[in-house]
């Protein structure tokens, strides 16, 4: 039978240097969790070390679009899930915010089929959503007045489909055409991450049966 060698007892680490590495590891763990880590994917940067390396602003924007999309998930989940009888007065309040809300719906005289404004306090979030066919094609342009917004463009269809077209941070105004992926709903979420109250006026156009607020 094959006996491996032994280790020679004074080659092993004692325990006063495992003890030592042990820490020195701990504190390059933490250095790194502070420095980098928690800008990167939080943005939180109780160092500065963050804002010099711009890391900061990364993990900011991954922390608002992460709890944009929640927000989201959240909206089509109850609506989902809400059933006749179930709740009536919560079915109501929904659908009274998806069909009428602040802002009020006209008829645009200047080439676009709709344009509506609506205005969001701090924190606040609103999404209007188009019914498009796949391959639509629907001009748009919005503009925010008293400041920027954080955007999701985006679509959902049935089956569970969904496409993100475009997304965006502390942006004042924006202007292009939505091409529909598939049949179902697509269009904005906005958020005013702001301190000051905002006003956000959209102008659509093109081929959509309907706009509707859906958040």
């Amino acid at each position: 039978m094959y006996n491996a060698n032994k280790p020679n007892l004074d080659e092993l680490p004692s325990s006063p240097q495992l003890i030592r590495s042990t820490i020195v590891a701990a504190l390059v763990a933490v250095v790194l969790l502070v420095t980098i880590i928690l800008p990167a994917e939080y943005g939180i940067d109780p160092t500065r070390i963050g804002s010099v390396l711009g890391l900061t602003e990364m993990g900011e924007i991954k922390t608002q679009l992460a709890e944009e999309a929640e927000a989201d998930r959240q909206m089509q989940y109850e609506l989902q899930n809400l059933q006749p009888g179930k709740d009536q007065s919560g079915l109501f309040e929904i659908l009274a915010g998806l069909f009428i809300s602040s802002a009020q719906a006209q008829t645009a005289g200047d080439g676009w089929k709709d344009t509506i404004s609506f205005t969001l306090t701090p924190e606040q979030g609103a999404e209007y959503k188009l019914v498009m066919e796949e391959g639509a094609v629907a001009p748009f342009k919005w503009v925010v007045e008293g400041g920027a917004v954080n955007f999701d463009l985006h679509g959902d269809g049935t089956g569970g489909q969904s496409v993100s077209y475009e997304k965006g941070r502390a942006i004042p105004e924006d202007e292009g055409e939505i091409t529909a992926r598939f049949t179902g709903y697509h269009g904005w979420f906005w958020r005013n991450r702001g301190k000051q109250d905002v006003t956000v006026t959209l102008q659509v156009g093109g081929n959509y049966s309907e706009l509707k607020r859906t958040y």
